[in-house]
């Protein structure tokens, strides 16, 4: 069972972050270059991280269905084919597909057997402004429904004002709540702040409980950036550290060039080390970098590039 609040000493959440420090940083790794057979890796342990997602209003089970399919095999017959006889790729697929609460059902049966998990947004998806029972209620739905992960939004109104025991409390509640499923938990950086408050919450939600921390619902702009995903993963090898416990992260939003996706994976390995560079502890919440990642790898085994669409939007 974890600590109450209330008895939680929260001076290490006061440490600040050297702004110039941390941009200057993570725009280094952006001058990293990848070439030849590393690069294939890279763009399929990418590729092996993303998480679909449909997240709108006019969701239906055809499209979750749809999705699912392109989870299961995002990669063409033809190039799998190549990846396999000449580089020794298995099948791949991506990690997860994630939905609503009451599209869960549809995606576990359209994916059963296959190894991608199912992730559920709950607790008041996108906003949080919710009360606590009807967030709740929501894991547990999710959950019920056979969800293997469950994305929450932290309570950002409390957050903000520095109400540090309620969002500890209500993040231990959900994962209680979560039961086997694994905790995404969602900060939405573009809502909290500078870099102090991303630091301030990513530690917040990993002593609560978080199996992952997450930038952003994909909902508010600025979503995922390199100087604040490089917070957050610093926050993750201190905690590391501190309690021999290693929590995942998930850079969502924004993200859309397999270019981009493997500095983030260089950022990645220099500040977590090779622990790290599997779908159990790093994702991607970025589904339209799925198609620039296939791209890619089609440019690299065949010297030439594929049109856009030759593969699947969904």
């Amino acid at each position: 069972m974890s600590p109450s609040a209330s008895s939680r000493e929260y001076g290490s959440l006061d440490r600040t972050v050297d702004q110039v420090n941390v941009e200057e940083r993570a725009a280094r790794f952006t001058k990293r270059s990848i070439k030849n057979e590393s690069k294939i890796q890279g763009l399929c342990m990418a590729l092996a991280m993303c998480d679909l997602t449909t997240l709108e209003g006019k969701d239906t089970e055809g499209k979750v269905r749809q999705m699912c399919r392109k989870a299961r095999q995002p990669v063409p017959n033809d190039l799998q084919r190549i990846l396999t006889d000449r580089y020794q790729m298995a099948p791949l697929s991506v990690a997860a597909v994630c939905v609503y609460p009451n599209l869960v059902s549809t995606a576990v049966d359209e994916l059963r057997g296959t190894g991608v998990k199912v992730a559920s947004v709950a607790t008041g998806f996108p906003s949080g402004q919710y009360p606590l029972e009807i967030r709740l209620q929501d894991v547990r739905e999710a959950r019920s429904s056979g969800a293997d992960e469950i994305d929450m939004v932290v309570n950002r109104g409390a957050l903000l004002q520095g109400d540090y025991d309620t969002v500890f409390e209500e993040i231990a509640a959900f994962k209680a709540a979560c039961g086997t499923a694994h905790l995404k938990v969602i900060l939405e950086t573009g809502e909290i702040g500078n870099y102090d408050a991303v630091r301030r919450a990513s530690r917040l939600a990993m002593d609560a409980g978080a199996d992952f921390i997450k930038t952003s619902t994909g909902k508010i702009q600025p979503a995922a950036t390199m100087p604040v995903t490089l917070v957050m993963l610093e926050a993750i090898r201190d905690h590391y550290y501190e309690t021999g416990v290693k929590v995942g992260m998930k850079p969502a939003g924004g993200i859309r060039t397999a270019k981009e996706a493997l500095h983030y994976l260089v950022m990645l390995a220099e500040t977590l080390g090779d622990d790290w560079l599997t779908p159990d502890l790093f994702r991607f919440g970025a589904s339209g970098l799925v198609n620039d990642l296939l791209m890619q790898l089609a440019k690299q085994v065949s010297g030439r590039y594929q049109s856009a669409d030759y593969f699947s939007l969904d």
